[in-house]
């Protein structure tokens, strides 16, 4: 019996100067919410957990140049969820694109097959291994708009939105690499663990990134809990984990405004080709 060939397929993930932020699962998510206008209807439709799917609506909001997703809360029928016309068009050119890539992989396979040169599963393997995925919790995507460098370190502005930057320290020879210069598209990257909290005046403070914000959510676990603040501009978040004792301590509920604070040096920088 002749065993069926092997066929690549694969999901689509759209790599653009903003970072690889939007593919298949969190475009179905889109859909979904489009369909229902409820997160939580959307995350089972997908299906993703009610805090995945948060999550992802999050990510793709900080990354994306317009926001994707607009949320309102309270209100006669409890608030809701709904997709901005940016999102729509983006669904729609990355359905279009998926076909063409389909087509592509498949021609692909034929090629392969052909010459004899690499078997598709090989081909498969190094592909697998080549993807690269990152821990950080908080991922932004910007344009750098200022550097200033030092006989080690060079200290660099990335540009977030109109009113919202943060500050990056690295190496002189990482910014040289990457070949850092103002206009240039880069990913930061900041651990939720790296982020501290401040509700009030705690007073000074060296950390040279601050920024104020609301409490939208409190994920509290055994011992640490995670905690999102929306920033000012209703588009970017940042989530901090701490210590449960720490929100005990702070007085931190939903709807409060607090302050996430976190060190240049806890910053990492990805440059996009």
């Amino acid at each position: 019996m002749k065993l069926p060939s092997a066929q690549l397929t694969g999901k689509l993930l759209i790599d653009t100067s903003m970072g690889s932020f939007l593919g298949d699962k969190r475009i179905r998510l889109l859909e979904a919410i489009d369909r229902s206008g409820s997160i939580s209807q959307a995350a089972k439709a997908v299906p993703l957990s009610y805090k995945a799917a948060w999550d992802a609506v999050d990510d793709m909001n900080n990354v994306a140049p317009e926001p994707l997703v607009l949320r309102s809360a309270g209100g006669k029928h409890g608030g809701g969820t709904e997709l901005t016309a940016f999102a729509r068009r983006l669904i729609a050119f990355y359905r279009a694109l998926e076909k063409e890539s389909q087509l592509a992989l498949e021609k692909l396979t034929s090629n392969l097959q052909q010459s004899g040169v690499c078997d598709v599963d090989d081909f498969r393997q190094v592909l697998r291994r080549m993807s690269m995925k990152t821990s950080a919790r908080n991922q932004f995507a910007g344009p750098v708009t200022g550097i200033k460098e030092g006989v080690v370190d060079t200290e660099v502005t990335v540009q977030l939105g109109p009113t919202l930057a943060l500050t990056a320290i690295v190496t002189r020879e990482s910014a040289e690499t990457m070949a850092l210069c103002p206009g240039r598209d880069v990913l930061a990257f900041v651990k939720a663990s790296s982020i501290l909290l401040m509700v009030g005046e705690d007073g000074r403070i060296s950390a040279r990134n601050r920024f104020s914000g609301t409490v939208t959510r409190i994920q509290q676990g055994p011992v640490n809990a995670e905690v999102t603040l929306s920033m000012a501009n209703g588009r970017h978040v940042m989530t901090a984990v701490i210590t449960d004792d720490s929100v005990k301590r702070l007085g931190l509920v939903e709807g409060l405004p607090a302050t996430a604070v976190f060190k240049a040096s806890s910053v990492f920088l990805a440059a996009m080709d």
